[in-house]
């Protein structure tokens, strides 16, 4: 299951405010923004994975995915987009 990064009721995003260590019990308590990785989409985040593992071909993600070049580029400049918008 994925950690939530967006408010059920308004759809704001998420702060952590605690973590836990399961062997010790110490809590720390704070709000912390998520990880930019964490805000994405579980679709987003298998395609960077993707993109990882293929060691960057775009080519070979296309195949994999049994779609053409052109659409996975355009899959590529749209999660692009994403990820600088929410780095500012």
């Amino acid at each position: 299951m994925k950690l939530p990064v967006k408010c059920p009721s308004c759809e704001k995003a998420l702060q952590v405010s605690q973590l836990k260590c399961s062997h010790c019990e110490t809590v720390v308590n704070g709000n912390y923004d998520l990880p930019l990785y964490m805000k994405l989409t579980n679709e987003e985040q298998d395609f960077i994975l993707s993109f990882f593992l293929t060691s960057g071909s775009i080519k070979a993600m296309a195949k994999q995915a049994g779609v053409s070049y052109p659409t996975m580029r355009n899959k590529m400049d749209d999660l692009i987009e994403k990820i600088q918008k929410l780095k500012k």
